[in-house]
């Protein structure tokens, strides 16, 4: 059941126009009408809120994800390597190699730890 509605026409620079249309874009509202009743007739406007701290959290923990990707791939790659060696030399070289990448490996993990643990602290203060 529809209400029929009235028109109320006004102008506004073309500046103004797109500062309104960007707030209306920050709300619920599902059209520049809707947002534009809304404020006119004093009425609540519930805006959407990004958690900041959430998205940069999340950025950096794709980082650290992509970073342990690349330390798996190399693990991954140096134990293909490990079944086809022939003599103890290259097996010498070859534990070399992994202990760099365990080393790198578990730097990385720490790093996680530490920062979730910052994280905690920060949002649990809230």
């Amino acid at each position: 059941m529809s209400e029929n509605r009235e028109w109320i026409s006004f102008r506004v620079k073309p500046a103004e126009y797109l500062l309104i249309e960007q707030y209306s874009k920050t709300t619920t509202c599902r059209s520049l009408s809707e947002y534009a009743r809304k404020v006119l007739l004093s009425k609540p406007v519930v805006v959407k809120y990004r958690n900041q701290s959430a998205d940069q959290f999340l950025a950096e923990m794709l980082l650290f994800k992509n970073e342990l990707s690349a330390i798996g791939n190399n693990f991954n790659q140096a134990v293909k390597r490990l079944h086809s060696l022939d003599g103890l030399p290259q097996m010498r070289s070859w534990l070399m190699i992994y202990d760099s990448t365990h080393k790198s490996f578990m730097n990385k993990v720490g790093a996680i730890n530490e920062h979730l643990v910052q994280i905690y602290e920060l949002w649990s203060q809230k």
